[in-house]
């Protein structure tokens, strides 16, 4: 595991609103769009190399999934199904899978991403960085995705402090982390998170952009973008992500 992505889908009816979204949430710049459709697109740090990517999709509502970068996409999906997980489609250069909690990720070759962007300081002083992929998983296949996800990344998993929710043990060198979640769902689903220094003037600054807020917790907030889709803002540091 050299490098991860996490991909923001967008219907085609919502992409463009959804990309100026994101890109002001993230303080990114858009990259030209590529593809054979002119379907993909990064978002660009100001420093480091990408960790978000937008992708117009011809069908359905969208999601969110992650890419993991390797040398080999073959290879390791190979290795992926032998672990559980299941293919979903072979597009020659990468793979496209479902783990055994049923998260979706793409196993792509890797560019040469190396260099962690750094977290943006805002004005205010509020410092953030989107950081984290959260897998919401149903209670009957957590234990499974657990150990699948640590054999596949080779990234166990420290001691479990909250046994329902568990981060893989993270590297220092990657812009994102993994997150598990022990959830009631009835079907898996697929989260990004920002870490912020303060909660409250983040989710001010989302919310003036026209986000909106769904849920509070203890550390954590679940937000809505404005096309309605759910992430989370939460109190970490956001260099370490811890």
């Amino acid at each position: 595991m050299e490098w991860l992505t996490a991909y923001l889908d967008f219907p085609a009816t919502e992409f463009g609103a959804e990309v100026t979204f994101w890109r002001a949430i993230s303080g990114s710049t858009v990259s030209p769009p590529r593809g054979a459709h002119q379907e993909f697109a990064t978002l660009e740090p100001f420093n480091g190399d990408a960790h978000l990517r937008v992708q117009r999709v011809a069908e359905g509502s969208g999601g969110t999934h992650l890419d993991i970068h390797v040398v080999d996409p073959l290879s390791a999906s190979l290795e992926a199904a032998a672990l559980g997980a299941s293919l979903i489609a072979d597009y020659g250069t990468h793979r496209v899978m479902s783990s055994p909690g049923g998260g979706v990720f793409c196993l792509v070759p890797h560019q040469g991403e190396s260099e962690r962007a750094r977290p943006i300081r805002w004005p205010g002083g509020t410092i953030s960085i989107v950081d984290q992929v959260c897998f919401d998983v149903p209670t009957d296949r957590f234990d499974a995705e657990v150990a699948f996800w640590e054999a596949l990344t080779g990234h166990p998993t420290p001691g479990r402090h909250d046994p329902d929710r568990v981060g893989l043990t993270r590297n220092p060198r990657l812009a994102l982390q993994v997150l598990l979640v022990r959830s009631d769902v009835a079907e898996p689903a697929t989260y990004i998170e920002v870490a912020a220094t303060d909660i409250d003037d983040e989710v001010e600054r989302h919310e003036g952009w026209g986000a909106s807020v769904v849920k509070q917790c203890t550390d954590r907030v679940m937000m809505a973008d404005p096309a309605g889709r759910r992430y989370y803002i939460s109190v970490r540091n956001p260099r370490t992500g811890s």
